[in-house]
């Protein structure tokens, strides 16, 4: 499939502006980038309800959380809740980062959003995204009541390394016995650090997301070279997936993570697992977030939406 029009638009933007990819620059310096950045790709925000800043316990202190709500809804309802982790190569990446996103779901799914900001590398290297985003699950499940969300309609999701974190979280809720997760949401989650695809060298450049980019990522994340084999790290490389809750899928045609992210809906599927897989075959990685110059990020958002009313009906 030929790359989208609008996807080549940003492209070429991305090439007249000059930004530098992100593994020629410093963590700080890529953060900030990021930051910065994401507005000028990001749609208008919708209304919605309530939104507010809260912590959970965490392993080394308190996790940054923001709840959202839907709007009209009474604030001591319980409502379904997805729990949401920030993509950025467990770099980069954050609260804001993510907001308007986090906002689009509420709004479509009619559900509460609770996003986590978790610790970043290199300052703190896996597993610490691990433990947070599992510390943060179960803290969200356990408080339940107070933050009107319903823990047996609960799901994970994330992009890229959200998504990673999302498939992980789901993996760590069925060998613990709970929380119950009814969904993981993963849109072109990184599923196998430990190993190079057919699509990291066919889109190693050009697309967005770069092949050296990954590699910058990945040598920010892991503390030694042993921990990529570690399915906390690669869930494709975990021992077995079967038992673990339905999934969504979302690849993207032009992104050097695709193949990794369908080897990882096939595995789910040869497992028994409920998958949907969906390729969006024109898209370049980190396309969902990019509504305000991409269309077909809103279909993305309305099929992610539909799969979290489905599955937390």
């Amino acid at each position: 499939m030929a790359l989208d029009p609008q996807a080549a638009n940003v492209l070429e933007l991305v090439i007249k502006a000059g930004r530098p990819p992100y593994h020629t620059l410093s963590p700080k310096e890529a953060r900030q980038l990021f930051r910065e950045t994401r507005p000028a790709s990001t749609p208008p925000a919708p209304q919605i309800g309530a939104v507010r800043d809260i912590t959970a316990d965490g392993p080394l202190g308190a996790i940054p959380l923001r709840v959202y709500r839907p709007g009209g809804i009474s604030d001591s309802q319980p409502l379904p809740a997805l729990v949401y982790f920030h993509g950025g190569g467990w770099v980069i990446g954050d609260l804001e980062t993510h907001d308007v996103l986090c906002r689009q779901l509420t709004a479509e799914a009619g559900v509460s959003v609770v996003s986590v900001d978790y610790r970043l590398a290199p300052e703190q290297k896996f597993p610490a995204s691990v433990e947070d985003a599992w510390a943060a699950t179960r803290w969200i499940a356990a408080h339940a009541t107070e933050l009107a969300i319903d823990p047996a309609r609960l799901a994970v999701g994330g992009d890229s390394a959200g998504g990673n974190l999302a498939a992980v979280v789901a993996l760590l809720a069925r060998d613990a016995g709970g929380p119950r997760i009814a969904l993981q949401s993963l849109v072109y989650p990184v599923t196998d650090l430990a190993a190079e695809s057919q699509s990291y060298a066919d889109l190693a450049d050009g697309y967005m997301l770069t092949r050296d980019s990954m590699r910058w990522f990945r040598a920010h994340y892991l503390a030694k070279e042993d921990d990529a084999a570690d399915w906390r790290v690669s869930p494709l490389r975990a021992p077995s997936l079967a038992g673990l809750p339905p999934a969504l899928v979302i690849t993207a045609g032009y992104d050097p993570l695709r193949d990794e992210g369908e080897a990882y809906a096939r595995k789910l599927r040869e497992a028994g697992v409920m998958v949907d897989a969906v390729c969006f075959g024109g898209m370049v990685h980190g396309f969902v977030g990019m509504g305000r110059l991409i269309d077909t990020a809103f279909r993305a958002v309305t099929l992610i939406a539909g799969s979290l009313r489905y599955a937390l009906r």
